[in-house]
């Protein structure tokens, strides 16, 4: 005889409530980080499971990667009496009673969520996920008509969740948005204006833009600036080199050397993939007597520490992520102030390709999965050198200025170095 059991709903404040608990098949949220989105998802596909369920039917709690499908199943088991269902900690499923599995999943490597049923299914931090892994989810969803509910962060403009949210937005059949702010949690009571103050205190606005309010940046997480980046288009320059950025390949990358002139517009764009060998006589052949920087990160070490028994005005630049986030704070100063130029082309597309990603030890800069940004990081590499004050590189008036004002204590700044 089947048993009667009485559930009793997670406390929800009224926006959670409304943005998860809808009649529309699906919902796109996007929401400020601990705003309790998560929470609520799991209480609605549980419910999804318990009341629709039946043997062989399954609902997919669906993360960015597996071990964050952990913290919902971790979270999911502490919520429920251990007597109505059964765990696998190994498949990370919860069983019901009733038969419904409850399956929690990974998304990076989207072929795999092809080929089952499912009657109900949460992209959690959408944003994240590629675009792929949607696409299969979906059609998991086709022959049960079931309900999905997608929530995350604002990331940008360039992934499927962002225009998914926005026709959602504009009131496509069969779906409903909304957005849930830090201060909608605030008022909600699941986290104190304090925090929220502090977080905004300490983090760039772009990042708390983005996290805490909903509001993507207007250059879709991009550190440049779509606009700045397109102020300094220009033509290839005709002037001689003062200084150059090489990137060196690996695996499937390009080397890039990128060189600007005494005015920091860019007059050499190198892009071309060869052997170690022909790779450094062709950099040694290019960069001359010219300062130049070059990343010797892993395999780039001994290529630079080799073409420098030859060149020693060709400088090693170690990638970590402290060393490339000030690389590239570098490179954003001198497109947001105008201070370089360089040619449309690849070199445009790749700095609008880039992006930033604020994580607990730092800000983390690289292009989108599947994209390349050795242009980026050539360019990056051109404007240091070409900001560091050396004799013949593009600062003799610096150096006069200095000479001139020879007792005075406050030093002139360099064109695009900064302060």
């Amino acid at each position: 005889m089947p048993r009667a059991i009485e559930y009793q709903r997670p406390w929800l404040y009224p926006k959670q409530l409304e943005a998860i608990f809808h009649s529309q098949r699906y919902g796109c949220i996007e929401a400020s980080t601990k705003a309790g989105k998560t929470v609520g998802c799991i209480a609605w596909l549980f419910e999804q499971a318990a009341i629709n369920g039946a043997p062989g039917r399954n609902y997919w709690w669906v993360a960015p990667i597996f071990p964050q499908a952990k913290i919902a199943f971790r979270r999911l088991k502490r919520y429920l009496p251990h007597e109505l269902y059964t765990p696998n900690e190994t498949e990370l499923t919860i069983t019901l009673a009733n038969g419904a599995v409850i399956w929690f999943k990974g998304a990076d490597k989207p072929d795999s969520l092809y080929g089952e049923d499912v009657y109900a299914a949460v992209l959690d931090e959408a944003s994240r996920m590629k675009d792929d892994a949607w696409y299969a989810v979906r059609s998991t969803l086709t022959a049960t008509g079931g309900p999905a509910r997608l929530i995350g962060n604002v990331k940008g403009r360039k992934n499927f969740f962002y225009q998914l949210s926005r026709k959602a937005e504009s009131g496509e059949p069969n779906m409903e948005y909304h957005v849930i702010t830090a201060y909608d949690a605030v008022e909600g009571g699941v986290v104190t204006l304090e925090e929220i103050e502090d977080a905004k205190r300490q983090l760039p606005e772009q990042v708390f833009n983005e996290l805490y309010l909903c509001k993507p940046s207007d250059d879709g997480g991009n550190p440049f600036g779509i606009k700045a980046i397109g102020d300094c288009v220009g033509p290839l320059s005709s002037g001689d080199p003062v200084a150059w950025g090489w990137d060196l390949a690996k695996s499937v990358d390009w080397t890039v050397g990128i060189a600007l002139d005494a005015q920091g517009r860019t007059c050499r764009f190198e892009r071309f993939q060869m052997p170690w060998n022909d790779t450094k006589r062709r950099i040694l052949a290019l960069t001359g007597n010219i300062p130049a920087l070059a990343d010797s990160t892993g395999v780039g070490d001994p290529i630079v520490e080799d073409m420098q028994r030859t060149n020693p005005n060709i400088q090693g630049y170690k990638f970590t992520q402290t060393s490339k986030q000030q690389l590239m704070e570098g490179l954003a100063a001198a497109i947001q102030q105008n201070t370089i130029s360089y040619p449309d082309g690849t070199i445009r597309i790749e700095l609008e390709q880039f992006e930033y990603e604020y994580t607990r030890t730092g800000v983390r800069y690289s292009a989108p999965v599947g994209m390349h940004d050795d242009c980026v990081c050539g360019l990056a590499l051109a404007c240091r050198r070409w900001s560091v004050p050396t004799p013949g590189a593009g600062f003799l008036a610096f150096y006069s200025e200095m000479a001139a004002g020879a007792n005075d204590k406050q030093q002139p700044t360099p064109q695009g170095a900064t302060p």
